[in-house]
């Protein structure tokens, strides 16, 4: 079975939001999952106003569902107010 490189974005709840320690509880989050291979890495994105978000790349095994576990432990999180798979490529 091949590996899936997944890029989700993460949006804060709002402008007020550290995104430091949002950063931190995602990568927590995404490294306690046993589906997650590795967490290749974050990045923040200006949105508009004031409003930035997380962009975080993951690396899962390809089966049925891969993303929505992903998905759900995330929307759990404390301050985070919207996530979407921004894109998945099988990596080789």
């Amino acid at each position: 079975m091949s590996d899936v490189l997944v890029v989700m974005k993460v949006l804060p709840e709002d402008v007020e939001v550290d995104m430091e320690e949002l950063e931190e509880a995602v990568v927590e989050a995404l490294e306690a999952l046993e589906i997650v291979k590795s967490v290749e890495g974050t990045e923040t994105e200006p949105i508009a106003f004031g409003l930035e978000a997380l962009k975080v790349a993951v690396v899962v095994p390809d089966a049925e569902g891969g993303t929505d576990e992903l998905e759900k432990v995330l929307k759990e999180l404390e301050q985070v107010g919207e996530v979407e798979v921004e894109s998945a490529s099988r990596m080789l």
